[in-house]
């Protein structure tokens, strides 16, 4: 594994109590930086934070914290002090079903959580970047949210709207110094499948050329690398993460 410079650095990973989201706090603890994990299931994220305090004894910490509550995510970011890397990583699938058969209040919890949380949490976030002239925001789309998913979308309007809100915030930061990316992944054996059906992942694995699914590791490695200075010159971009699915 290459290590990724993140010495110094203080960065909020949300949902990553598990998943993709505990691979990111997972590598960027060992690539130097703090990590502060927003999560809103208790149990997970305590042993999450254990499991992160084993690699950086003192650098992990965790936060119940409901991200579509402004106030909730404003007390939690004063809390964590200075932020360079804020990482949008928590969503959910809001199940599988044809649009006519999916119900409003369905719809819109998964337009809340996969992209009004994240603009409330940029929300927060960015007037500190900006104090400080510096900030790496990375926003976890989906390949869902470039190709519209059969049966799901609600998710990929959600990430069709992250995907877009990353642009527009790009370029609003670009003389900044701090740089808005985000990365659309296929589908990752996570807990997340749980709330698909197996149908539904069965269409998801076909679509993968490389007929396998995605590990969260890799998804870590290139958030690490888009939270670093390395990542100098790119912003509102989008980085494939699809086993060869994406065709633009």
């Amino acid at each position: 594994m290459n290590r990724i410079d993140l010495e110094g650095r203080r960065a909020v990973v949300t949902g990553a109590a598990q998943g993709i989201g505990l691979a990111v706090a997972r590598r960027f603890l060992e690539s130097g930086a703090e990590v502060v994990v927003w999560d809103v299931n208790q149990a997970a994220m305590d042993k999450a934070v254990a499991e992160l305090e084993g690699i950086a004894p003192g650098k992990a910490s965790g936060r119940i914290v409901e991200l579509t509550d402004e106030t909730a995510v404003a007390e939690a970011t004063e809390a964590a002090g200075a932020l360079d890397i804020l990482v949008n990583n928590a969503g959910i699938t809001g199940g599988n079903a044809v649009t006519w058969e999916l119900e409003p209040d369905v719809w819109r919890r998964t337009i809340d959580v996969n992209l009004v949380a994240p603009y409330i949490t940029c929300r927060a976030v960015v007037p500190g970047m900006m104090k400080r002239g510096y900030g790496r925001i990375v926003n976890v789309a989906s390949i869902a949210g470039k190709e519209g998913n059969p049966n799901a979308s609600h998710y990929s309007a959600s990430k069709a709207g992250l995907i877009a809100l990353t642009k527009s915030l790009g370029k609003e930061l670009a003389k900044a110094g701090i740089l808005v990316n985000c990365v659309t992944p296929a589908a990752a054996r996570t807990p997340i499948f749980d709330q698909m059906t197996q149908a539904h992942i069965d269409y998801m694995l076909s679509k993968i050329p490389m007929e396998r699914f995605l590990e969260p590791d890799e998804a870590a490695a290139m958030i690490a690398w888009l939270s670093s200075q390395d990542c100098s010159f790119s912003t509102g971009a989008v980085f494939d993460l699809s086993g060869g699915r994406a065709v633009y």
